[in-house]
């Protein structure tokens, strides 16, 4: 049985517009294009050929003409946790008022998969990279890559400032000071922190700012106290594991962010212990499901559709200002504590 397949309608060019109008492809191109030196007139007949003919312009050849695509690339660690979609979402918002489109490429965490997006985005011809560090990433030259073949790129959240890349991030430091504090002023007195990987700035300081809550309240750090995990579910579990093991147990604890927090209230309620009342948790991002959880979780709002926002607006600048290319710029957002069931004792 033989089945007969149309063939595709053949792409509108502006070399159709042209034998439409009996005018040559040139000015088809410049009336297309808005140039100052068509009349309005052709202009109009023009485009409502354009119409009849359903002609869309090639944005390859017109990218290959101008040098520009109108795409930035965005590279993030993970697509699971629900911080790096709000921030896309405060990218795309800005990017497609701005005429961007946005290209996505996710690392999974890992350093190989990360060369691959920046190699990726480069033969692309993407106009700008956003990029947010994978965890496990030590090596951090396909970034200086991607700088030294005049790409415009930019951290965001997950930042490395030795690399001298410009870059929008919240005051982990003071974020993580906030959470310590709020369990001291709670009444807590023996506050744990469970760390994610330490090469990774962001992380670092969010160890940084939990010891100097301790300091500024005359607290003793305990190293016992510290759990070198990873942000995950199964870190926040184990952290609980080992620091239930001490003979001075911990009475709160401060999480590197909300997932390591969840899974040390699944552990904590698994062995029985009460939260809030015997036991107090504090995450770092203000990820959705924290208000539902039960208790629901305390944590420190990193602000992420503005981070989205600002992380935009600074890539755009620097594809656009010759001058801004020049210097590296750091865009730093406060921490909003939000303060809920887990962390209270009182």
């Amino acid at each position: 049985m033989f089945v007969t397949i149309a063939k595709m309608k053949k792409r509108a060019t502006i070399n159709d517009i042209a034998k439409e109008l009996n005018i040559t492809a040139a000015t088809v191109s410049r009336a297309l294009s808005n140039h100052p030196e068509i009349s309005s007139n052709t202009k109009k007949i023009v485009r409502e050929a354009a119409g009849r003919l359903d002609y869309s312009p090639n944005k390859v050849a017109s990218s290959l003409r101008s040098g520009r695509t109108n795409v930035i690339g965005v590279l993030i660690p993970t697509a699971e946790h629900i911080f790096f979609g709000s921030v896309i979402h405060g990218i795309s918002n800005v990017a497609s008022k701005n005429g961007y489109d946005v290209l996505i490429y996710q690392s999974n965490e890992s350093e190989q998969f990360e060369k691959k997006g920046i190699d990726a985005f480069i033969n692309a011809r993407v106009d700008g990279i956003l990029a947010s560090v994978a965890k496990n990433t030590k090596d951090f030259s396909h970034f200086t890559y991607a700088k030294e073949k005049g790409i415009p790129i930019a951290f965001f959240d997950r930042i490395n400032d030795s690399l001298g890349i410009s870059s929008v991030c919240i005051d982990d430091h003071r974020g993580a000071f906030l959470a310590a504090e709020a369990m001291i002023r709670e009444g807590y007195q023996r506050i744990a922190y469970i760390a994610g990987p330490q090469h990774i700035k962001t992380f670092a300081e969010r160890v940084r700012g939990y010891k100097d809550a301790l300091d500024h309240y005359n607290i003793t750090f305990k190293p016992e106290l510290l759990y070198a995990g990873d942000i995950s579910i199964e870190a926040g579990r184990d952290a609980i594991k080992q620091f239930f093991e001490l003979e001075e147990k911990p009475d709160a604890v401060c999480a590197v962010e909300d997932f390591t927090a969840l899974g040390a209230l699944k552990q904590l309620k698994e062995i029985g212990v009460k939260v809030p009342g015997e036991f107090g948790v504090i995450g770092f991002c203000n990820d959705f499901f924290g208000e539902h959880t039960s208790p629901s979780l305390s944590s420190v709002d990193q602000q992420t559709i503005a981070m989205g926002e600002e992380a935009f607006d600074l890539i755009h600048n620097l594809i656009n200002n010759d001058q801004v290319k020049q210097r590296v710029h750091k865009k730093v957002l406060e921490p909003i504590l939000i303060l809920r069931e887990s962390s209270a004792k009182k």
